[in-house]
């Protein structure tokens, strides 16, 4: 049976992550990195597609699980008839091969285990030669090979390795596979118990180093914890999720590919990580920001690969079915070629908050932020295909020229701050105008609120962003009505959507969940108006959606009440810090972003 999404739990070594499931399998692992070819693959398809299951054999009672403290150590606790076992499971922070380790401990009574273990590479299409000796067992083709060491006896059954022991009281079973380039050695054996201390060792060393003391103070740090786990560590860029094609809606087509990088993040993530005291993952962000987007600024990206690639070509895979069946598969983003105004505000708006922190300000940098307003001059009254990226025509998204206003305001506030002279006057005229055009195109007197694009009566939440990058202050009515018609109009069970996809404007068949991240601005936008009192039920809502060990996808659906979509989500997660700053009554992040009053 196909576990719920908020049934998983992630480990993760910094280059690439795995999600456990309740039930003791492994469904989903891609290595070397977060976008490589899966050899586990049965989070989309079924176990034969590839998985790795460590549970007890039967007479199950409950399950319990829980991360180290602050650690992606995780474990769960199985509790049976014949006792109770315990299984750890982590993946140390990368210095040599990708390794998956696994220890079986026995707690009390005795309880006899099984382990399946059925490798495919690339996303469950290839099976692989497999050869089992002396207590090493081997798996290649192509380019990829796995090797798992354990002192339990397997067997071939079929296309599947299995083991059956027995554990005691007090006793411990280790399990350690590697994932290494199939034309070099397999890696030297690891020692599982040590390699497990040591990584929670690490994680503790890392945590120790946060700054953030307000409340929420657990799943502000599971949160942070999970956005380490989600940067690539050899170039600093911080994947949107480990996870491609997990549905927006069951049994729908909304199934991207999110093992990339996206622009649009880059403020919100660097506040997140500035404010929690983390200085070198915010460096390194920005210098993976500044990287991917070298060359001529009309080749910009909304999104990169995580070392900067930009050719992500999308493609189906037709032989998975799907999780529960949601088709098809996709891996790649064809969104990667969308033209999006949105991030030239965000990227420009990202190194303005990183120079408030104290970053340098050179004179590359400026040159970068000259070359991309020259063409953001000649872009910025074009229709686009917006924020969510939608298969549909492009249009005049009020929350694109509203980014596009961000970009100028921001790059002129730099300018006057280093005195340099050069563009200033043009940018402060660009930055005027798009704010009256916005004013006049972009708000409907009629609703009363502002709208998703010019001439149209569709809300969407995107423009609670209004207030939250300071276009107008969050006391100016427009903004105030926004916010109650979104929240009459868009809020599902309390929580907010995006849009509405009823009519199929955006180019596909409707259907989705609520998207999380909206909720939090909404409770940003109600923190900047004073109304904490309503904010505060709203947050603590949205937290309560994590699972047991405190993670959260993209969307949810109210009805079902179950997660959706990619998962864990890093935007989620960075939306779930910056509210919890504002609302811990410190100088959280989005209440610290400049604000323009006129309007």
């Amino acid at each position: 049976m196909t576990l719920r999404i908020e049934d998983y739990a992630l480990i993760g070594d910094t280059q690439t992550a795995a999600l456990v499931g309740r039930d003791g399998s492994i469904d989903w692992l891609c290595a070397p990195r977060f976008d490589s070819g899966a050899c586990f693959a049965a989070l989309l398809g079924t176990p034969e597609h590839g998985r790795w299951r460590l549970a007890p054999a039967g007479g199950l009672q409950w399950v319990s699980r829980r991360y180290r403290d602050d650690t992606l150590v995780l474990e769960t606790t199985f509790h049976t008839d014949d006792g109770t076992v315990r299984v750890v499971d982590c993946m140390p922070p990368r210095q040599r091969s990708v390794d998956v380790v696994r220890i079986v401990e026995g707690i009390d009574g005795s309880v006899p285990m099984r382990m399946d273990l059925t490798i495919r590479f690339d996303y469950g299409s290839i099976i692989p030669w497999v050869r089992d000796g002396d207590g090493v067992l081997h798996a290649v083709a192509g380019p990829d090979a796995l090797v798992l060491r354990t002192p339990v006896v397997t067997r071939g059954a079929g296309m599947t390795t299995v083991a059956d022991f027995v554990v005691a009281a007090g006793e411990s079973v280790p399990f350690v596979l590697a994932w290494h380039p199939s034309h070099e050695a397999p890696p030297r054996p690891l020692d599982a118990s040590r390699a497990v201390a040591d990584t929670t060792r690490w994680w503790h060393t890392w945590c120790r180093a946060s700054t953030y003391d307000g409340e929420w103070r657990d799943l502000v740090m599971r949160s942070l914890i999970t956005l380490k786990a989600l940067i690539y560590a050899p170039t600093g860029g911080i994947v949107a999720a480990p996870t491609t094609s997990l549905p927006e809606w069951i049994g729908g087509v909304r199934n991207w590919d999110y093992r990339y990088c996206w622009v649009r993040d880059a403020t919100f993530t660097l506040l997140a990580l500035l404010h929690a005291g983390y200085l070198d993952e915010a460096k390194a962000w920005r210098e993976w920001l500044l990287r991917a987007i070298a060359g001529a600024p009309t080749d910009l990206q909304i999104m990169y690969g995580p070392a900067g690639e930009r050719r992500l070509t999308e493609l189906e895979l037709p032989w998975l079915p799907g999780y529960e069946q949601s088709a098809p598969v996709r891996v790649g983003n064809a969104a990667s070629g969308q033209f999006q105004l949105d991030v030239y505000g965000e990227l420009i708006d990202a190194n303005y908050h990183a120079v408030e922190a104290g970053a340098e300000v050179s004179a590359d940098l400026m040159n970068v932020h000259v070359a991309l307003l020259d063409t953001l001059e000649g872009a910025w009254h074009q229709p686009d295909d917006g924020i969510w990226e939608v298969r549909g025509p492009r249009q005049h998204f009020t929350h694109s020229k509203v980014m596009a206003w961000v970009a100028f305001d921001r790059a002129a506030r730099s300018a006057e701050r280093a005195h340099f002279a050069e563009g200033l006057s043009r940018w402060r005229a660009q930055r005027d105008e798009i704010h009256e055009q916005v004013c006049r195109e972009g708000y409907d007197a009629e609703l009363g609120a502002f709208v998703q694009a010019y001439g149209s009566k569709r809300l969407d939440a995107a423009v609670l962003m209004i207030p939250l990058v300071g276009f107008l202050p969050a006391t100016d009515a427009r903004v105030q009505g926004t916010v109650d018609a979104i929240r009459r109009d868009l809020l599902h069970d309390g929580l907010v959507a995006r849009y509405d996809t009823a009519d199929e404007s955006d180019g596909l068949p409707p259907g989705e969940g609520v998207f999380l991240p909206c909720s939090f601005w909404l409770v940003d936008n109600l923190a900047l108006m004073g109304r904490a009192a309503e904010a505060r039920p709203i947050f603590e809502r949205l937290v309560g959606l994590a699972n047991d060990v405190g993670l959260l996808a993209e969307e949810y659906d109210p009805a079902t009440k179950r997660l959706l979509g990619n998962f864990p989500q890093a935007f989620t997660h960075i939306s779930l810090v910056n509210s919890a700053c504002n609302l811990s009554h410190a100088v959280g992040p989005a209440l610290r972003r400049s604000r323009r009053n006129d309007g």
